[in-house]
């Protein structure tokens, strides 16, 4: 190694970048469709490593917002990182996850999330564990019996993005989601053009799905209804003929756990997903919490990569908002780092934090009250990116 830098990927590294993707992960994928998409990434959310004038490692960041407690928060989805393999385990991955932290707090982005080829790295930067994606297996005859004719289904298409984006804001509005992305709207333009998949969309719900190794494979279902569930999951199950099975991905908690008849395929496929603050202040003021419940806590953040998260501060949640502010005379608090803050904004319990040594001090009465803050609906994810 001669000279390490942080870039930002321009156009002319992207075969560069593709050579070092095909020896990391093997070969895969069309070329072209994947250099297409890498240049919407070049508004400065592609970043690399070179090393002297070869590039050696690269990533990118998806601009998401995502739903926590019901509520939107920017997140920067971090995708495509890849060291070249004779970089490996000389801190060269290190060096360009830092730089996309700070990229992301530039970009305003108070939240980071990714699914981890390896723990190691990520933990060792403050990532941990906040959730997983599901994939569920139903018998496709028995979602063909769900019922809902009454309800009026139409087929999708391009026109209808903005649509979809709203009925899925008021689904997860109402549900009080964590965890499920809010995608920009030319990208689901894109997948409802796409004549491999399969849309179609009722007054208060849509469901998307396609052809997956013969099954049918459904990507999101949403629906506001009983009777819009039951119709949307019937018209995906009227392909029973030709497929045995439906494959959804799906929270644990979806009504269609408790409308089919048989129960999901035991063999339930399991995604974990992991995250970070960025902007700790930011990530509380923007998250959604349980109304009804009250904290007034102090808290003692210590995060090495990004010092303006580092210090005292009094954690307030009141009317279903929070705030984080900093404090000068801070009492006994709560004493964590960035992993122990990522998992607890997840929900993780107070006891199981202090169980790893992810938390420690704090009045142990607290403990209950932060669990109630952070309490909801299991975080998960429907996608991969």
């Amino acid at each position: 190694m001669t000279e390490l830098r942080v870039v930002d990927v321009v156009e002319e590294q992207l075969d560069a970048v593709w050579e070092v993707r095909i020896r990391s992960f093997g070969p895969g994928g069309d070329r072209d469709e994947w250099q297409k998409n890498a240049l919407t990434f070049m508004d400065g959310r592609f970043l690399g490593v070179v090393d002297g004038d070869a590039l050696v490692a690269a990533a990118r960041i998806w601009p998401f917002e995502q739903w926590w407690g019901g509520r939107r928060v920017p997140m920067g989805g971090v995708a495509g990182v890849v060291v070249a393999p004779e970089y490996r385990g000389r801190g060269v991955g290190s060096l360009m996850m830092r730089a996309v932290l700070k990229r992301c707090v530039d970009k305003g982005y108070p939240l980071t999330a990714l699914y981890p080829a390896t723990t190691v790295l990520y933990r060792h930067l403050g990532y941990e564990f906040a959730g997983n994606r599901y994939k569920f297996s139903f018998e496709a005859a028995d979602l063909r019996t769900l019922g809902g004719k009454g309800t009026a289904v139409r087929k999708a298409g391009r026109a209808d993005a903005a649509l979809f984006l709203e009925l899925a804001a008021k689904n997860h509005e109402v549900r009080r989601s964590s965890g499920p992305l809010i995608w920009p709207r030319t990208e689901v333009e894109s997948w409802l053009e796409d004549e491999d998949n399969f849309a179609y969309v009722a007054d208060d719900g849509f469901v998307v799905y396609n052809w997956s190794e013969g099954a049918l494979a459904v990507d999101e279902l949403i629906a506001g209804s009983e009777e819009t569930a039951r119709a949307l999951w019937a018209t995906v199950g009227s392909g029973s003929s030709i497929a045995k099975s439906v494959q959804a991905y799906c929270p644990p908690f979806d009504p269609i756990h408790l409308l089919a008849e048989h129960e999901a395929d035991g063999d339930t496929r399991i995604n974990r997903w992991m995250l970070r603050l960025t902007d700790a202040p930011a990530a509380i003021a923007t998250r959604g919490f349980p109304d009804g419940v009250v904290l007034e806590t102090d808290l003692r953040i210590d995060d090495p990569d990004l010092t303006a998260n580092t210090g005292d501060w009094h954690l307030s949640v009141a009317n279903g908002s929070g705030s984080l502010k900093p404090t000068d005379n801070p009492a006994d608090g709560l004493r964590l780092g960035p992993r122990g803050l990522a998992a607890l904004y997840a929900g993780t319990p107070v006891a199981a934090l202090r169980g790893a040594g992810l938390i420690t001090g704090g009045a142990p009465a607290t403990d209950s009250a932060l669990d109630a803050v952070f309490a909801g609906p299991t975080p998960y994810m429907l996608d991969y990116f």
